[in-house]
C-alpha cells in the first residue's frame, strides 16, 4: 500500500505505483512495466469514475498476481470516465501464464467498489490495517449478501412452481454487460445494476461477459419472465434469445453511471421490441446508442471493407511482387516464380469484392444475407455478370460493375434479406425450419441475380468504365490534386470516415485495375499521407521535447516503427490530447506528401505496408523523400505551434 502517494498527474503517478511493486519483487522489469500498464491506458482510461482507478497488466515482466493499493489526498487528474480527480488506486498485476484468479479477485474488488460508503471510509482511512478492515468486512456482508439473495431467489422459483395461484410477483429485468477487455466495467456495471434494482424492490439478473467468459448465464425462463432486458456492452452480445422483449442497448459505462435511468427505460415501457429477425435495422430506438441511418450504412461499410482487406493486401503485395520477377529475373512471364505469385495474387484479388458484399450484407441481414451478397458480389466482379455465360440482355456493358457494384450488391442483399424476414415473419411455427433452409436461399438469389443482371450490372459497369477511363486519362495537374486531397483526407481522422473514405477509394481503384499507373499512384499517395502522422508526432517529440509530456515522449519512440508500417493510429492519442494542434499540422504535411507523390507519378502496386513495401515502388527515392518532407513539415509545424509543457 501506499498511504500517501505523492504524485501530483497520471504519468508520476503510475512511476510512484510502479518503483514500488519493483522494490516489493512482484515486478521484474519496471519499464517494460510501465510500457504495458500505459498501453492498457491508450485502449481506454482505467479511470472507471467515482474517484477511483484500476491500471493492471498481466505479463511476463510480473511475478506475482498482487493489487497495489495507493491513496492520494489531494487526488489526481486521471482522463477518469466521469472528468473528476481519482483519489484511489488499485493496480492489479499478474504474471503471464497465470490462472484466472486475478480476474476472480478483480470482479469481487469491482462489486465492492460500487458501495458509496465503503469507497469514502477508504479515503478516510488512515492505516493499512484500516483498509484491510473495511474490505474484509465488506466482503464479509457482500457474500452473506449475495448467499441470502440466491436462497432467496430460489425459494420464491420453488414457491412459483408449487403454487397454483398466480401471485403478483416482484418485477425481473435482466442483462448482459461487457467491455472489451472484459475486467473491470464488465463487474462494475453489474453490480450498479443490481443495486440500482434492489433500492427501487426490482429483481435484477445480469450475465456478465468478461476475460473468463459468460458468468451467470441467463437462462430462458428468467427470459421469458423478465418485463425487460438492458444490454450494457462495448461488444457482440448473443441477442436471437431476447427475441420479443422490451430491450434497451447501452455501453457499458451507461451501466456504470446511469443503472437507474436505465431501468427506467425498461419499467416506464420506453424500449422497444426486440426482433431478432430484424437484428441490425436501420430504425435504432432512440435509447440504442448505434446512432442513426448514416451510422448504420457507415457500420456496414466498415464491416465489409474489415473482411475484405486481407484479400486485397495479401493479393495486391503477392502480384506486385510477381511483376519485379518478371522485370527483373529470367524468364519474364514466362519465370515459374512469376506465374506462381501472380496467380496467386489474382485468385485472392478474385475473392474481394465478392467478400465485400457478403459482409455487408451479413451485417445488414446476418447470415441468411451472407450468400445472396456473396453471389451479387460475385457477379460484381465478373464481365456482363456472368461467367462465360450467355445471356441475351441488351443493357449489357463490357466491363464489370466493380468495387462499386460490390458495395451496391452488399446493401441490396441485406435490405432484401430484411425485407423477406418481415413478409414470412407471421408463417406458422410448423414451417419456421423452412425459411433459412428453403426460402431465403432461394428467394435471395433469385432476387440478388435478377437485380444484378437488369440493373446494377448494366448502370455500375458504365460508371466504373468512367471512372477508370477517368483516372488513366488524367494529366499531372488532375492528378496532383487528387494525391494532395487522398493524403490530406488520411490524416484528418487518422483512421476514422475521412481516413477509411480516402483509402477506400484508392483501394477500389486499385482493386478495379491492378495494372493501372493512376491507380498505384493513388495507393502511393494514401501511404504517404498515413505515415505522416505518426512519423510528424516521433520528429516533434524527438525534437521539441519541453512541449510534450514524458508519457507523450514514450509513444512517440514507437511510432517511428508505427510510421514506418502505415499504422496512421499511432498518432491518435496526441490528436485527441491536443487536435487543434496535431491534427492541421499532421493535415498540411500529408497534403504535401500528396502533391509530391502526384508530381513525381511515384507508383507503388501494393495496398498496404507503408515503407516496407518501397522495392516494389517504381521510384524508390522519391517515395522516401516524399514521406520524409511531408513528415519533417508536418513535425516542425507541431513543434513550433505547440505549447510548451507546463512541467509542475
Amino acid at each position: 500500500m501506499i498511504m500517501d502517494l505523492k504524485a501530483t498527474n497520471k504519468e508520476d503517478a503510475i512511476k510512484e505505483m510502479a518503483d514500488l511493486e519493483v522494490k516489493t519483487d512482484i515486478v521484474n522489469n519496471e519499464d517494460e512495466f510501465i510500457k504495458s500498464i500505459w498501453a492498457r491506458e491508450n485502449e481506454s482510461t482505467t479511470g472507471i469514475g467515482g474517484g477511483i482507478a484500476m491500471p493492471h497488466a498481466r505479463n511476463e515482466y510480473i511475478n506475482k498476481a498482487r493489487v497495489l493499493f495507493a491513496k492520494s489526498k489531494e487526488g489526481i487528474d486521471y482522463n477518469s470516465l466521469d472528468g473528476q480527480p481519482v483519489h484511489l488506486f488499485f493496480m492489479i498485476t499478474a504474471p503471464a501464464g497465470a490462472d484466472n484468479t486475478h480476474l476472480q479477485a478483480l470482479a469481487k474488488l469491482s462489486g465492492l467498489l460500487v458501495n458509496p460508503d465503503l469507497v469514502e471510509k477508504l479515503k478516510n482511512a488512515q492505516t493499512p490495517d484500516e483498509i484491510i478492515k473495511l474490505f474484509e468486512d465488506a466482503e464479509a456482508a457482500k457474500d452473506a449478501q449475495d448467499k441470502a439473495d440466491e436462497e432467496k431467489r430460489k425459494a420464491a422459483e420453488a414457491k412459483k412452481a408449487a403454487a397454483s395461484s398466480s401471485e403478483e410477483e416482484k418485477p425481473l429485468i435482466v442483462g448482459v454487460t461487457a467491455c472489451i477487455n472484459g475486467i473491470a466495467h464488465t463487474y462494475m456495471a453489474e453490480q450498479a445494476l443490481i443495486d440500482a434494482g434492489k433500492k427501487r424492490g426490482i429483481e435484477v439478473r445480469i450475465e456478465t461477459n468478461g476475460s473468463e467468459g459468460v458468468k451467470h448465464e441467463l437462462t430462458p425462463d428468467e427470459i421469458k419472465r423478465a418485463k425487460g432486458v438492458i444490454i450494457a456492452s462495448d461488444k457482440k452480445v448473443d441477442m436471437p434469445r431476447f427475441d420479443g422483449k422490451e430491450l434497451t442497448n447501452h455501453p457499458v459505462v451507461d451501466g456504470i453511471n446511469k443503472p437507474d435511468e436505465l431501468i427506467d427505460i425498461i419499467m416506464n415501457d420506453n424500449a422497444d421490441v426486440y426482433h431478432a429477425s430484424a437484428a441490425d435495422k436501420e430504425e435504432e430506438s432512440s435509447n440504442n446508442s448505434g446512432g442513426g441511418v448514416w451510422s448504420s450504412i457507415y457500420r456496414n461499410l466498415m464491416s465489409g471493407v474489415s473482411h475484405m482487406l486481407p484479400f486485397v493486401i495479401g493479393g495486391g503485395i503477392l502480384m506486385a511482387i510477381s511483376f519485379i520477377v518478371e522485370n527483373y529475373m529470367a524468364g519474364g512471364a514466362k519465370n515459374p516464380a512469376f506465374i506462381f505469385l501472380n496467380s496467386a495474387g489474382n485468385l485472392a484479388f478474385a475473392f474481394m469484392v465478392p467478400i465485400l458484399s457478403a459482409y455487408i450484407a451479413e451485417s445488414i441481414g446476418d447470415l441468411p444475407a451472407l450468400m445472396p451478397g456473396l453471389v451479387g458480389g460475385y457477379m460484381a466482379a465478373i464481365v456482363n455478370g456472368t461467367n462465360g455465360l450467355q445471356v441475351n440482355v441488351q443493357s449489357h456493358a463490357t466491363s464489370p460493375a466493380g468495387f462499386l457494384g460490390g458495395i451496391a450488391a452488399g446493401f441490396i442483399a441485406g435490405y432484401l434479406m430484411v425485407g423477406l424476414k418481415k413478409v414470412f415473419a407471421k408463417l406458422p411455427k410448423s414451417v419456421e425450419g423452412m425459411k433459412p433452409m428453403l426460402l431465403y436461399p432461394i428467394l435471395g438469389l433469385l432476387l440478388i441475380a435478377l437485380i444484378m443482371f437488369y440493373i446494377i450490372n448494366p448502370i455500375f459497369s458504365t460508371i466504373n468504365f468512367a471512372i477508370t477511363h477517368f483516372l488513366n486519362s488524367m494529366g499531372t495537374g488532375n492528378l496532383v490534386v487528387l494525391t494532395m486531397i487522398l493524403a490530406g483526407m488520411m490524416a484528418i481522422d487518422m483512421g476514422g470516415p475521412f481516413n477509411k473514405a480516402a483509402y477506400v477509394f484508392a483501394s477500389g481503384a486499385f482493386a478495379n485495375d491492378p495494372h493501372s499507373a493512376t491507380a498505384a499512384v493513388m495507393m502511393a499517395a494514401v501511404m504517404v499521407g498515413g505515415m505522416v502522422p505518426p512519423f510528424a508526432t516521433a520528429i516533434g517529440t524527438a525534437f521539441f521535447k519541453n512541449k510534450f509530456t514524458e508519457e507523450e515522449r514514450r509513444a512517440g519512440i514507437s511510432n517511428w516503427i508505427l510510421g514506418f508500417s502505415f499504422i496512421t493510429e499511432g498518432a491518435i492519442p496526441f490528436a485527441a490530447s491536443d487536435p487543434g494542434h496535431v491534427i492541421p499540422s499532421c493535415v498540411i504535411g500529408s497534403a504535401v506528401g500528396g502533391l509530391l507523390v502526384g508530381l513525381w507519378h511515384i507508383q507503388v502496386p501494393a495496398p498496404h505496408g507503408g515503407l516496407w513495401v518501397s522495392p516494389l515502388a517504381n521510384h524508390i527515392l522519391l517515395y522516401f523523400v516524399a514521406t520524409i518532407v511531408g513528415s519533417i513539415i508536418a513535425g516542425v509545424i507541431l513543434g513550433l505551434w505547440k505549447k510548451q509543457v507546463n512541467k509542475k
